[in-house]
């Protein structure tokens, strides 16, 4: 039986495939087709991470992210300072608040 997956893997899963006995077919991707399917994959983790809320659906949302940097000569160090500035000017999540409404005054009346 012949199954049809049509998305990025991880680099050891086509040897895993044959060494069970099976074949498959695959290609490589050129830039622009694997910076699309880096983003498919990173919302594929982001809906298992929801679902089972585990360590390896994180592990597997992580590589994607690295990867993701990786991909767009992003540092650890650049994330970790945009985080900051974020939490500095809005805070974290802590508090656990839920945003409900903003009832905006209409600034032309003023």
């Amino acid at each position: 039986m012949k199954y049809y997956y049509n998305k990025l893997v991880r680099d050891n899963i086509i040897r895993n495939i044959e060494r069970k006995g099976h074949t498959c077919e695959y290609r490589k991707l050129s830039d622009e087709e694997y910076r699309q399917e880096l983003d498919k994959k990173l919302l594929e983790e982001s809906k298992e991470v929801i679902e089972a809320h585990s360590a390896e659906e994180l592990g597997d949302l992580i590589e994607v992210i690295q990867t993701i940097m990786k991909e767009h000569n992003i540092s650890f160090e650049e994330v970790k300072q945009a985080m900051q500035k974020k939490k500095d000017s809005n805070g974290a999540f802590d508090n656990r608040i839920f945003l409900i409404s903003v009832d905006e005054k209409d600034k032309e009346r003023e």
